[in-house]
């Protein structure tokens, strides 16, 4: 009997598959187990980058870090976390839920302790409410968060999920255009430390009691990255690159 079976990848996943998301079951088994790690074999010296799958976005930065040339790995249990890594990405998604697995599984310590090693870390969403030191609007009795970014970030400041946008953003490594990006129920940072750079700002609309206003919604402090919005979600890799190029750095050191 011909058993069908739903194959849920995302529509970055299926376009670099070249395939239909509903397939059968002979179909899914000749497609690789980690399509990312089959793509990043070809690179003998690629540098090597984590990306925690507990919950969220995860494969989607894993597809994007992959067509740059990196070796990439799902970070889902301790032995994982235990391999030889050059980075870290903990992407979007909830970030409470993403703590509460994260302490279930025993991870909360290794990834505080990566954090620390000076290795590069990128945080997107969710991602950088978790790398943040202090959090506004948590939800009653709190979340785990892995800190090491001097930054106070406000959970959901935009609003839910339906006042998520897109908008163009200026950066400064990328002078020459502006950059198109997905804020999807998106915190923002309300401050950053004196060690924090900001890399790119949102303009919010003059309210009657209020003038316009520019908010941090992408920063870096030394080798963590932290941005409030998705950028694996768009076909514009220049955040990839810009994180790529600091993992590289950091491994030749």
């Amino acid at each position: 009997k011909d058993w069908l079976i739903e194959v849920r990848l995302s529509a970055a996943a299926c376009r670099t598959l070249g395939v239909m998301p509903c397939l059968t079951v002979d179909d899914a088994l000749a497609l690789p187990t980690n399509l990312c790690e089959e793509v990043a074999d070809v690179h003998e010296d690629a540098v090597s980058i984590g990306v925690l799958a507990l919950q969220g976005g995860y494969h989607e930065h894993m597809v994007m870090l992959s067509q740059l040339g990196c070796s990439v790995h799902e970070i889902r249990q301790l032995s994982d976390l235990q391999r030889p890594l050059d980075g870290l990405v903990i992407p979007g998604g909830e970030s409470t839920t993403m703590g509460h697995l994260a302490r279930r599984l025993g991870l909360l310590k290794p990834l505080r302790q990566f954090v620390e090693s000076g290795k590069p870390v990128l945080g997107t969403c969710a991602g950088l409410i978790f790398l943040a030191d202090e959090v506004e609007g948590q939800k009653q009795g709190g979340q785990d968060l892995v800190g090491g970014l001097d930054v106070t970030v406000q959970r959901n400041f935009f609003g839910s999920q339906v006042d998520s946008f897109e908008t163009e953003l200026e950066l400064s490594f990328v002078p020459e255009r502006k950059v198109h990006t997905l804020f999807i129920r998106a915190p923002v940072i309300l401050r950053a430390g004196p060690a924090v750079e900001v890399l790119a700002h949102v303009l919010l609309p003059a309210q009657a009691d209020a003038r316009e206003q520019r908010v941090p919604v992408a920063v870096q402090q030394g080798h963590v990255l932290g941005l409030a919005f998705h950028p694996e979600l768009t076909k514009d890799a220049c955040w990839h690159e810009y994180f790529a190029r600091l993992v590289r750095k950091c491994a030749c050191k």
